[in-house]
């Protein structure tokens, strides 16, 4: 039976599987007939099951509707990530100044470190996807279940070394006095969380592996609302329970973390058949493998902290303006990031069944997905201007605006397919040459930068110009790489 059930439907056939070849008392089966029904409503329809032995797949007969279908819940459930910080700091800055921005600097912290560990879900999820290509299910339980305790191990090593740093890190992001101490006190709470967070970062990964793309969301919109729940409960208190103010906040962010990491482990170890091992060479490729990503998630962020570096020394109105653009900028890139990791899963999946001409077939696909939907931010950030203007940008500093914004919005459609060329090598596992593109694309947008500063002077313009550039030779490294491709190239044509 296992060889029989994959992707799309396959709830039914795990619970017939679970029935028929595991003894099972009665507890264990009204577990099961629940965790039946939350399967039920969160996967794909028996209709579109797809069978390892015929080496089907729904993305064959429907390529676009396969893509959107797995796209939607994968941005619905990357939107349901900020809405805690977003709910958090509602709530928070109910209390005052000095909490908001101890929050402020707690949350800064806490997500620059753990974006570190990211490479934990890309590349479980690549991996996992190769391996449901292959038809090798007792592979892909060992993947998974050795991602899920490396998570562990790290989530509780990485919370036991920064426990006791983490008024240095408080004061190194600017917080000093009051601040610093609410800061201080909202962190080390939230240090219980770091294995939760690790643990559902490579649960999801493991989980978009497998193409089931609404099981995340679920969960994610879960944890929301708990977070929720908790935050007035614990912030404010209720009948008995005191007010924990900033404290109650990272309170319940960290048990709603816990919860929604308990969940995933479930989910994942009675449908994916996580196993645990330890294999040594594996975890060496999994480091390889955050090693580079940690490169490239470097490079990227120093061109982006170079530009904003610059923009602010341009003065206030320029700096206030940046940092509108900058914001508005991340939150489109949420959309494009959706189209990225459905297409990681279609690709190492087709790479797993070693059909590269249908793993192209998705490059291509994604690739115009991508771009039609930068048209329409494009279109969008276009109509939108006054509006935007108005709702993040200081009156004193609209005057400003209009020239960069323009600027932003016009490369929207190439930088959606740098998005969708990253989903692509994602899915490949050609993690070192993102790595190897991205360093020279920042080095040489760097280098731009401060030549037409030096020869011309900047202006928020020029900053935003630069930033197009440097998109474009990412996009020229993603594309070539793929079109024409080489014989070294995973999706290449010799």
């Amino acid at each position: 039976m296992d060889g029989f059930w994959r992707v799309g439907g396959y709830s039914k056939s795990i619970i017939i599987r679970s029935y028929s070849t595991r003894n099972r008392n009665q507890k264990d089966l009204k577990w099961d007939r629940l965790l039946f029904v939350v399967l039920e409503f969160s996967l794909p329809s028996p209709n579109s099951l797809f069978v390892n032995q015929v080496k089907t797949h729904p993305f064959e007969s429907s390529p676009h509707r396969t893509l959107l279908r797995l796209s939607v819940p994968v941005l619905f459930s990357l939107i349901a990530e900020p809405l805690t910080g977003l709910v958090d700091t509602a709530f928070i800055a109910r209390l005052g100044a000095v909490e908001t921005s101890a929050l402020g600097v707690g949350t800064m912290a806490l997500s620059s470190i753990f974006w570190i560990f990211n490479f934990l879900g890309i590349a479980t999820q690549t991996d996992v996807a190769r391996e449901l290509g292959r038809g090798n299910a007792g592979k892909r339980g060992e993947i998974v279940g050795m991602a899920m305790m490396l998570a562990a191990l790290l989530g509780g090593g990485a919370a036991l070394v920064l426990w006791p740093l983490t008024p240095f890190v408080a004061s190194l992001l600017g917080a000093s006095g009051a601040i610093q101490d609410a800061s201080v006190s909202y962190m080390t709470i939230r240090w219980i969380g770091s294995p939760a967070i690790l643990i559902t970062i490579a649960g999801f990964g493991a989980l978009r592996g497998v193409q089931a793309m609404k099981i995340p969301l679920w969960v994610a919109v879960g944890v929301n609302a708990l977070n929720i729940a908790l935050d007035a409960l614990l912030i404010f208190g209720y009948g008995p329970i005191p007010a924990m103010g900033i404290e109650g906040a990272a309170a319940a962010t960290s048990i709603s973390q816990w919860v929604g990491a308990v969940i995933t482990l479930v989910l994942v170890r009675r449908h994916l058949d996580a196993r645990l091992s330890w294999d040594g060479e594996r975890v060496r490729h999994l480091f390889r493998t955050g090693g580079d990503l940690f490169v490239r998630t470097g490079m990227l962020t120093l061109f982006l902290v170079v530009g904003t570096r610059e923009a602010t020394k341009l003065g206030a109105d320029a700096g206030a303006v940046h940092q509108a653009i900058r914001q508005f900028w991340l939150f489109t890139a949420l959309f494009l990031d959706a189209f990225a990791i459905a297409g990681q899963s279609l690709v190492g999946f087709f790479v797993g069944t070693e059909r590269k001409d249908t793993a192209r077939l998705v490059a291509k696909t994604i690739m115009q997905w991508s771009f039609g939907f930068g048209c329409a931010l494009m279109v969008v950030m276009w109509i939108g201007e006054d509006l935007i203007a108005k709702l993040l940008v200081p009156e004193a500093a609209r005057y400003a605006f209009s020239a960069p914004w323009f600027a932003a919005f016009i490369m929207q459609p190439i930088n959606a397919l740098a998005f969708g060329t990253d989903g692509v090598h994602w899915g490949t596992g050609d993690f070192k040459y993102l790595r190897d593109a991205t360093t020279i694309a920042t080095i040489v947008g760097v280098i731009i930068l401060y030549g037409v500063g030096w020869l011309y002077g900047l202006t928020i313009l020029t900053v935003w110009i630069v930033t197009g550039v440097w998109i474009v030779i990412r996009i020229l490294f993603g594309m070539g790489r793929i079109w024409p491709g080489s014989e070294k190239a995973p999706l290449g044509k010799a």
